[in-house]
């Protein structure tokens, strides 16, 4: 064999050696996930979908996230929840995998539970049995994250409506008490009305 040919040979088993040793990149843990900490300050007006995804983006800013585009699990008469946010994976501010896909998220597999469903701080909301009660977070979705029509004007209502809530906690009353996007309607679209229910007007957020 021709030494110019045994370089080649060399060449290529170095490559494929390189090749075979090289390890997957690791998955993006960082928060893609999280309950709001606060109403905005306006109950169940948000600004509308815009508003509620400038805020969920703010949120994410003050605790160092960047970066990422944030949407709200939010439906209006024209989006629904589920088409906004994205195909995950998505993690809490602890690393913890909430879902690996939108469909996941939906089912009966996911990860969210009163200790996964925390705010951008990482910290744990209060769910039913706390004082305050504000497991009732603001969605406007059925369980399968399509619109219910109940959105309080599309989130730009602190007044008269209802909007659909979920329970973060998965307990409590209501038509499915243990649905994270869908447990029963609020009284109300006032912060008063959203807190005399269950809440406090907070809702979820997610990186696309």
């Amino acid at each position: 064999m021709k030494p110019a040919s045994r370089w080649m040979i060399t060449v290529a088993a170095v490559t494929l050696s390189a090749c075979a040793t090289t390890t997957p990149e690791a998955p993006d843990t960082s928060m893609s996930f999280f309950v709001t900490s606060v109403n905005p300050g306006n109950g169940a007006d948000l600004g509308g979908l815009a508003g509620a995804d400038a805020y969920c983006s703010d949120l994410a800013d003050s605790v160092g996230v960047t970066g990422k585009t944030w949407k709200a699990y939010l439906s209006s008469s024209t989006e629904n929840a589920r088409d906004r946010i994205g195909s995950g994976p998505w993690y809490n501010a602890d690393g913890a995998l909430v879902a690996s896909s939108v469909d996941e998220l939906l089912g009966d597999s996911n990860n969210l539970t009163k200790q996964t469903a925390v705010s951008e701080s990482g910290d744990v909301i209060n769910g039913r049995g706390d004082e305050p009660n504000r497991h009732d977070i603001l969605t406007g979705s059925a369980a399968n994250g399509r619109s219910t029509g109940s959105t309080c004007e599309d989130w730009t209502s602190s007044g008269e409506g209802t909007a659909t809530v979920g329970h973060h906690d998965r307990t409590g009353g209501g038509d499915d008490p243990t649905s994270w996007s869908s447990a029963h309607g609020s009284r109300g679209c006032s912060i008063e009305a959203l807190q005399a229910t269950g809440g406090d007007g907070l809702f979820y957020c997610f990186a696309q």
